[in-house]
């Protein structure tokens, strides 16, 4: 189960639509209604006709914000930048009618944008993403047992994990926890959770892969073999992962 910001409701996903034509806005509301209906997700959705609306009491309270860029009033480009001041983590996606505001997005670390006159194909598209960031996001754990007690894991807050006779290391945040396991287990648990083996030996969180130096990866500082074999792969699903985030 994923927590997202609908509180109680761990499953509910929270969308704003900033968007000052009604035509438009009552559009993106129906495509939400029918992605819904259609894939059996739980959405709820909240109008906002400026980007002074979205952004007075603003609370971290969305996942997704679909913002038009172009509104009377304040625009969707200094709006998202009030935003993000406050809530480093809500997924905003640019409405607008031109792509030359992709690169402008990266500014306020957009994830998209969508082009006017909106396709529901082209909105899904969007949406998926968005989606797949925020369960990414959100924080999940898990529980290494060792002789006299457990300790439970920010998945999050692992570098990584280190194998060497039959003893599973992991290097995290908070210091080094060490159990007996081996690394397959680990590796089957962690396999969608943007983990990558890179030998025998080191199970690399991704998110904290700095780049590669040789036949050396760099994570948080660390340099880590990465074997012949393991290489191309390796490179392949950094870069795919380095795309997504």
């Amino acid at each position: 189960m994923y927590k997202l910001k609908g509180g109680q409701n761990a499953h509910m996903i929270n969308i704003a639509i900033v968007e000052d034509e009604d035509s438009y806005a009552h559009q993106l509301g129906g495509y939400l209604d029918r992605y819904a209906n259609e894939n059996g997700k739980k959405i709820n959705y909240t109008f906002y006709t400026d980007g002074y609306q979205i952004i007075d009491n603003y609370k971290a309270q969305f996942d997704i914000i679909f913002m038009d860029v172009k509104m009377k009033y304040m625009d969707g480009m200094t709006a998202a930048k009030k935003i993000r001041k406050i809530d480093s983590e809500v997924v905003i996606i640019f409405i607008t009618t031109t792509s030359q505001y992709a690169i402008k997005g990266y500014a306020v670390d957009a994830l998209d944008y969508v082009l006017k006159p909106i396709s529901y194909f082209d909105f899904t598209q969007r949406l998926e993403r968005g989606i797949s960031r925020i369960i990414r996001h959100v924080d999940k754990y898990t529980t290494i047992v060792y002789k006299g007690g457990a300790q439970k894991l920010n998945i999050k807050d692992i570098y990584y994990i280190e194998i060497e006779n039959h003893t599973l290391t992991y290097h995290t945040k908070d210091g080094e926890y060490s159990v007996s396991g081996t690394m397959k287990s680990v590796e089957e648990e962690l396999k969608d959770e943007g983990f990558f083996r890179c030998n025998s030996c080191y199970l690399v969180n991704l998110r904290y892969v700095e780049g590669m130096r040789d036949r050396f990866t760099i994570v948080n500082g660390e340099k880590l073999l990465v074997s012949r074999s393991r290489r191309t792969a390796f490179l392949d699903v950094l870069v795919d992962y380095m795309r997504e985030v």
